[in-house]
């Protein structure tokens, strides 16, 4: 396939058009709310937008400033006492990380993160960008950065409005919840939010405005650090490589679902990364796969990479003839703004059903939620994930023993079996490995043999027919239930064992108490071989056992 393909240049270019105008308000606002000035959000939105279009693996994906990297970028910004050379430093740094990730192939292991903890973390993150907007839409300017101060000031913000401010706020709001879908073809929204907003300011004066905006070509920032701040700077770094690989492989799953197409994850952090190592190079705040602009640039055509090029070409011509308007913008109109798209981040539409699943992930879901807003993103998400796991593979493990003990679950067997395990009558025990053996279930598996063969079996035969491989785990379960048999008294029979099995079992000795001449490629072999074991020990008296066969699937 051609690397640019032309066949859907008309479409590429309305679709890049329009993602570019629904771009502006959005990259305006989050460059305001980052800390680092609306320029630098213009900026974000096209070196990121250009380089991880050109250099990415989904086609129609438009990327730029986000909600949840702002959030990350502003607290780092503020952490970081917004020192240009060790802010930025983490914003290269950042991009080289997702390029590693995504030479390193990773981008399928990223997107294994359980739906509770994305759900919850972008849920916190809608409500955290909510939350640094209240005071703004009131004109009131947060003193101190972090969610807890913001929400500590809005009672006080309430009390004492800006009433131009606010009149500002709250049309922006108004038109940018009810804007006409058939208007919003022709004017997005958010554009229509922002010229609206900015043009009440100039009639009704008194709204706070963004004030003086640098023109031209940005400077070159030369990232630096030193021995003390390097810890700070690597622990930014990654919170933004990591969710900003998160966020742009999430809007690429969904541009595949709208496209009938296939992304290359791999490829797409690397696209990701080369656009915020150049963003961090000229002083622009970082992105990632932006849902919104991405779905608007495929409903109105746009297919390829060059749609997403020139989204940011638009925005460049916008940066360079059109800065100064930008100046008389209030910032009661991008509060407004933001205040929108922090609500559609909360995802709603699974708090309103979440009743109706699993209660577990519901409590995920909130506890990933409120360490997102009052803790940081990095703790909520490794919280989250730990959880998810334990509360999987407990799941998990609790299923496989409850197969593997119930004397009622029988395993299907040939008719040959069937009348050997008729003639053994209850001394003959098959257990069946139905699969991969979780480290979960491992831990109680001895002790669930032992239960199942407490009346007198002469012999277990252990099926692994059905077991592609193994793990130290495993290995130790196998190894106690061979050992404890042998004290017992009764001999266990191997049957079904791959190569790869087998080596891993003997590499950690989980055998050496198996006797040498009891492992068979074949269950029903090593089935005759136990029921001739039965028929001796009854010839010399060894053994009672009983009428009926046992049979238990794992």
């Amino acid at each position: 396939m051609k690397y640019f393909d032309t066949s859907n240049l008309r479409g590429d270019i309305f679709g890049g058009i329009t993602a570019g105008i629904v771009a502006l308000p959005l990259a305006l606002a989050f460059g305001e709310a980052s800390g680092a000035g609306p320029i630098a959000g213009m900026w974000g939105a096209i070196f990121v937008g250009f380089f991880a279009a050109l250099f990415g693996g989904t086609g129609s994906q438009v990327s730029g400033p986000t909600g949840p990297m702002v959030v990350v970028f502003a607290g780092v910004f503020a952490s970081l006492s917004g020192d240009p050379a060790l802010v930025f430093a983490a914003v290269v740094l950042a991009g080289l990380i997702q390029v590693g990730l995504g030479v390193m192939k990773m981008g399928q292991y990223i997107r294994l993160v359980p739906y509770p903890v994305v759900s919850g973390f972008m849920s916190g993150i809608g409500c955290i960008i909510i939350a640094l907007q209240v005071s703004r839409l009131f004109g009131h300017e947060p003193e101190a950065a972090g969610t807890v101060p913001a929400l500590l000031e809005i009672p006080e913000a309430i009390m004492a409005p800006v009433w131009p401010a606010l009149l500002v706020g709250a049309t922006t709001l108004g038109i940018i919840f009810t804007w006409p879908k058939r208007l919003g073809t022709y004017l997005p929204a958010p554009l229509a939010a922002l010229i609206i907003g900015t043009l009440l300011s100039l009639a009704i004066p008194g709204s706070p405005i963004l004030g003086d905006i640098p023109t031209g070509f940005p400077d070159f920032v030369v990232p630096a650090f030193s021995t003390a701040t390097f810890a700070i700077v690597l622990e930014a770094a990654v919170i933004l490589a990591a969710l900003g690989a998160i966020d742009s492989l999430l809007t690429s799953l969904v541009a595949d679902n709208m496209t009938r197409t296939r992304h290359d994850s791999d490829k797409e952090l690397i696209g990701q990364g080369i656009g915020n190592t150049v963003a961090g190079l000229f002083g622009a705040i970082p992105g990632a796969g932006a849902t919104m602009r991405t779905v608007i640039n495929i409903r109105t055509g746009g297919k390829t990479r060059i749609s997403g090029m020139l989204h940011s070409l638009l925005l460049l011509a916008i940066v360079i003839s059109l800065a100064p308007l930008a100046e008389l913008i209030p910032h009661a109109a991008l509060a407004g703004i933001l205040i929108k798209v922090g609500y559609d981040i909360i995802d709603i539409a699974y708090l309103k059903r979440a009743h109706r699943g699993p209660r577990l992930d519901l409590a995920l879901m909130a506890l990933v939620l409120l360490l997102t807003v009052f803790v940081d993103l990095i703790t909520a998400v490794a919280a989250g994930v730990v959880v998810a796991s334990l509360a999987f593979v407990k799941q998990l493990a609790d299923e496989q023993l409850k197969k593997f003990g119930d004397e009622d679950d029988a395993i299907v067997v040939t008719p040959e079996e069937r009348s050997l395990l008729e003639e053994a009558g209850r001394a003959v025990t098959i257990f069946e490995f139905g699969g991969p053996l979780s480290f979960g279930a491992a831990a109680d598996v001895g002790h669930t043999v032992r239960e199942r063969t407490r009346r007198k079996a002469a012999a277990l035969i252990l099926d692994f027919s059905g077991v592609p491989f193994v793990d130290v785990s495993a290995a130790r379960a196998v190894e106690t239930i061979i050992c404890d048999a042998r004290q017992a008294g009764k001999t266990v029979y191997m049957a079904g064992l791959d190569d790869e099995v087998a080596a891993t079992l003997a590499a950690l000795d989980a055998t050496h108490c198996l006797p040498v001449d009891t492992s068979y490629e074949h269950r029903i072999d090593a089935l005759r071989a136990a029921v001739e074991e039965v028929k001796r020990q009854r010839a010399n008296g060894d053994s009672t056992p009983g009428a009926l066969p046992n049979v238990s699937a794992a």
